[in-house]
């Protein structure tokens, strides 16, 4: 049967682990119960202890723990962690993973979680999971689950979580050893970033490519998403980029919530993948509910796209700083690339007759991809509306271009 580990900190929480490792040892799985406290002694029995999980994590383990400074020791547990579990993922000895932890326990054992692949079930219980997860979560695909109440014994709420959660990981782990028996595709992988305004354009490019053959990943140009897919494209997994929406450089240049960080549009560069780039979204920048808004921004032209976010048109001149920004990350790509640009409208509200039209901003943009890209790489300029078929096709066009271009000199 598959196995799951059990990680987490069993010297301050070793009833609860030890309550969800029965309860799925009880649906037929397996247990490796993981203990990753550096306290004192745990109050169950691990099948690994945290000298071994402490050694994992640094040759010097033995005089950090003696100091007993508590942030050290998470740092060493959360290093160790993810190097153990990383192995043991990758020899096959664990096919899932459950934890449950507050503070400390949240951060060592999410580094352990994201140590392992995209695929690899994963599932954290967490008295931080109703907050800012993404220091946690990072690029991979882990579950956070609110603990409701905190991870310190077993009572009529705890016991409804802890059960859930255990029946979770169990189903998880039941629909990864059944995709291990599912046909893999071999069709060549083309990343693409969307956003709600640009989802027309990306569907339609969606569709033509896999006319052609190609699977098609779509990611959310939202901050995690932009960080997932340079990861996926680092990895060396894809074979073409569709970049037609690069809006998180808008929030990354003006403080707004959905920055991807500034290395967004390098890992094609350093993957050396053939590309297709447009200036997506450039005209806005994500804020939450008005009240977010810096105050800085005060007079500048927003539109309430709902009760949650609010957006913000960029100004011509940080539209020429974009395009600065934009032209220096692609010169630096070494296989085949294509700038288009959508003269209309680089988004559904930048239209003409729409909340976010300016065509100062744009010309302001468009010149400086212009004049800041280098002479060889090609720019095609379309008289459309980047949501237009026909700018869809072109992009498709370009990059199936590209892909074929780089084949035949390789």
């Amino acid at each position: 049967m598959p196995t799951i580990a059990i990680l987490g900190t069993f010297d301050t929480k070793g009833i609860e682990h030890a309550f969800v490792a029965e309860f799925i040892r009880a649906r037929g799985f397996e247990t490796l119960l993981i203990h990753a406290g550096s306290l004192h002694e745990p109050a169950i029995v691990p099948d690994i202890g945290s000298a071994e999980v402490a050694a994992a994590g640094s040759p010097e383990w033995q005089s950090i723990l003696a100091r007993q400074d508590r942030g050290e020791c998470v740092s060493l547990m959360a290093q160790g962690a993810a190097k153990l579990l990383e192995s043991l993922a990758a020899s096959g000895r664990v096919q899932g993973i459950l934890s449950l932890g507050g503070g400390g326990g949240t951060a060592i054992c999410t580094a352990a979680m994201r140590a392992l692949p995209i695929g690899f079930p994963k599932l954290m219980v967490s008295t931080l999971a109703s907050g800012n997860t993404e220091p946690y979560v990072g690029t991979k695909d882990i579950l956070m689950m609110p603990a409701i109440a905190d991870v310190a014994g077993i009572n009529r709420l705890t016991r409804v979580i802890f059960e859930n959660a255990a029946g979770a990981i169990c189903g998880m782990v039941e629909a990864a050893v059944a995709r291990q028996n599912a046909p893999v595709s071999d069709k060549p992988l083309v990343v693409a970033s969307m956003f709600g305004n640009t989802t027309s354009c990306v569907m339609e490019a969606k569709r033509i490519l896999e006319e052609a053959g190609y699977e098609v990943l779509i990611f959310a140009a939202t901050g995690n998403g932009g960080k997932t897919m340079e990861s996926l494209i680092e990895s060396g997994m894809v074979s073409g980029v569709l970049d037609i929406t690069t809006t998180e450089w808008a929030d990354e240049l003006c403080g707004g919530v959905l920055t991807a960080g500034p290395h967004r549009l390098e890992a094609a560069a350093k993957a050396g993948v053939p590309a297709v780039v447009a200036p997506g979204c450039l005209d806005m920048v994500n804020f939450g509910e008005p009240d977010s808004v810096p105050s800085r921004y005060q007079g500048r032209t927003f539109y309430q796209h709902n009760a949650q976010v609010t957006l913000m048109r960029t100004t011509p001149d940080e539209c020429r700083q974009l395009g600065h920004i934009i032209a220096d990350k692609i010169n630096r790509y070494t296989a085949p690339v294509t700038v288009l640009i959508p003269q209309k409208a680089i988004s559904v509200i930048s239209a003409e007759g729409k909340a976010f039209h300016d065509p100062q901003a744009d010309q302001a943009l468009f010149d400086s991809l212009r004049q800041m890209l280098k002479p060889e790489i090609p720019i095609q300029e379309m008289p459309v509306e980047i949501n237009d078929p026909a700018f869809a096709r072109a992009c498709v066009e370009c990059l199936l271009a590209n892909l074929k271009s780089a084949k035949n000199k390789a």
